[in-house]
């Protein structure tokens, strides 16, 4: 079942023969894909040290120029691994964008039952506190959602939706919303845009004997408001590690608030459209609008 309609259909065999065309020294690898809760990217694991990114949709296919232009640019001021550029692949007969290698980092998607919550949030405030560090120079690309506002259609009728579908409270969660409205916007509250990565859900950061061990998906990186990298407080974390991961990155009320209602808006969009076709992502979103409610009420 695929997950968009505009889907673009792609197999370890097709990945093998594009490996092969175009990075000759990796032909006859085996090729593997990778079971994910991913959305924008098919991911296929190429011998022991390469993985291969392939956009599944044109919509999206954009997205690895930033990872190739940006990450060798990063990496070197972050505390942990990130993805390492191998090379861009190009469009053939068979395939229609371009996609990517990357170095395998060893690992597996954040889950909470591996890692210690409280660690993990001081590693990743502390992953976040080194990005936002990074100069902005110019020429940097910006990242994160519209206002809040400006969501607010879209978000109420995706909680109306998972509502139908018995997925959600309906009733709490647009109180929760309401409550996410007032507060202040990014651009009127006199905060600096800094380095974002923008989307800090469990599948983006990687856990590995224990710990966190990686940060990786850099497709939506940027410069733009802090907010957007708070919203793994409730995407990640239980409440006292929410409040740890608060406290190590000095967040205020106003960015708090709006971090808040981002991680709602975020996972009301996820919910109605992947409740069949990525049921555990359904169910990660799930479990993030109810850590909103109950930091709301």
């Amino acid at each position: 079942m695929t997950m968009h309609d505009d889907e673009i259909p792609v197999d370890a065999g097709l990945v093998a023969r594009l490996v092969a065309g175009q990075f000759p020294e990796l032909a006859g690898l085996p090729v593997r894909r990778l079971r994910s809760t991913g959305t924008v990217n098919a991911i296929f694991r190429v011998g022991d040290h390469h993985c291969a990114r392939m956009p599944l949709t044109s919509d999206w296919a954009s997205d690895l120029d930033r990872e190739l232009a940006w990450l060798p640019t990063l990496a070197p001021h972050l505390p942990l691994p990130v993805p390492r550029p191998v090379g861009r692949g190009h469009p053939t007969g068979s395939y229609p964008h371009d996609w990517a290698l990357f170095d395998w980092i060893d690992g597996q998607p954040y889950p909470a039952s591996l890692v210690d919550e409280s660690a993990a949030a001081i590693t990743l405030a502390g992953f976040v506190t080194a990005l936002r560090g990074i100069p902005i120079m110019g020429g940097e690309p910006p990242a994160g959602r519209e206002p809040l506002a400006d969501l607010d259609d879209d978000t109420r009728r995706a909680l109306h939706e998972a509502g139908d579908l018995g997925l959600l409270d309906e009733g709490a969660a647009l109180d929760a919303w309401d409550r996410a409205l007032e507060a202040p916007t990014f651009w009127g509250d006199g905060e600096p845009a800094v380095w974002i990565h923008a989307d800090l859900l469990p599948g983006n950061v990687l856990v590995h004997g224990g710990r966190l061990a990686a940060v990786i998906d850099f497709g939506s990186v940027g410069v733009g408001d802090p907010a957007a990298d708070v919203i793994a407080a409730w995407t990640m974390f239980d409440r006292p590690a929410r409040a740890l991961y608060r406290a190590r990155l000095g967040v205020d009320d106003g960015t708090w608030a709006r971090a808040r209602g981002y991680a709602l808006t975020q996972a009301a969009m996820i919910m109605p459209y992947y409740v069949t076709t990525n049921p555990q992502f359904c169910a990660m979103a799930g479990r993030s609008i109810a850590a909103v409610v109950a930091d709301t009420t």
